[in-house]
């Protein structure tokens, strides 16, 4: 009867409070699932996760967990790229909430989202926005060059684009802030001279009869743009980006206090209220 009782109770559905003001809410998960075998960028490590206590053994679960805070899903601190600029523990809250975009612009293997792409983008992009653009790729989101080494992204003309604009942060469906030939992925930084993949850097040579340096000169300029006007950035977004395609959200996506911290990894979400009728409280006692 014991394990009767437990086996009954184990598969039991499980229901989640749910507040009054929250059930017209509807919350869309930005973020790619995480966890082992999570895809990784060309030189960072595994993720490995280590159970230090199992049910079977202790009757809790405690695991303990070692990554690169670049994995998944993630944010990038100013100071990642730029020195002395703000870590994680320097940004303000209010740069992890807020209203904004999602959009969609179509791009193929090595293209390059324009200056141009982001000015004909709907809904409009406005000063002040978390903009994220969704350009197809998540979909190729995997242990695979398709993702890592063929996407398609930003560089110094978008950069520029959304530090002029004013707007808050910054979203891609892609491997990083910047087109993968002007990462070390290419030839540059950690890359140099021939990239951490070099026979990306080759067989882009040989299909446009360029060279990545010729097309590619600077080491990851959407990064330093936006990063050092303290516009945050989202890299690998996914989930249920197709569902908010096209349509005006607010976003929420808070990382750890870290005290240094360069990046995180984070659950970016997009919150939709279709009767409008929610509100942040006052902060009065009533």
């Amino acid at each position: 009867m014991k394990n009767e009782r437990q086996n009954t109770m184990s598969n039991a559905p499980f229901t989640w409070p749910l507040g009054p003001n929250e059930q017209s809410l509807e919350f869309y998960d930005l973020s790619h699932p995480w966890g082992h075998g999570t895809p990784c960028w060309p030189y960072f490590e595994d993720v490995k996760v280590e159970r230090l206590h199992s049910m079977s053994k202790s009757r809790v679960l405690t695991q303990k967990v070692t990554t690169v805070m670049h994995s998944g899903t993630h944010i990038d601190a100013p100071g990642h790229v730029v020195e002395n600029t703000p870590l994680l523990d320097e940004i303000p809250l209010s740069s992890f909430f807020g209203t904004g975009v999602v959009v969609s612009i179509p791009k193929k293997k090595w293209e390059v989202v324009t200056a141009a792409d982001l000015e004909a983008a709907t809904p409009e992009i406005r000063p002040g926005d978390i903009v994220v653009v969704n350009t197809g790729w998540h979909h190729t989101y995997g242990d695979n060059s398709d993702y890592y080494a063929y996407s398609p992204g930003f560089y110094k003309e978008a950069g520029e684009w959304f530090a002029a604009k004013g707007v808050k942060a910054v979203g891609t469906d892609t491997q990083a802030l910047d087109h993968p030939l002007a990462t070390a992925i290419g030839p540059h930084g950690p890359g140099a001279p021939k990239g951490l993949l070099p026979w990306a850097c080759e067989e882009y040579e040989a299909e446009t009869g360029r060279k990545v340096e010729d097309d590619f000169p600077e080491w990851e300029p959407c990064h330093r743009a936006i990063l050092s006007k303290g516009i945050i950035g989202f890299e690998n977004v996914g989930g249920d980006l197709d569902k908010v395609t096209g349509k005006r959200v607010t976003f929420a996506a808070f990382p750890w206090r870290w005290t240094g911290g360069d990046g995180c990894i984070v659950r970016l979400v997009a919150i939709v209220d279709p009767s409008g009728a929610y509100r942040i409280e006052t902060g009065g006692r009533g």
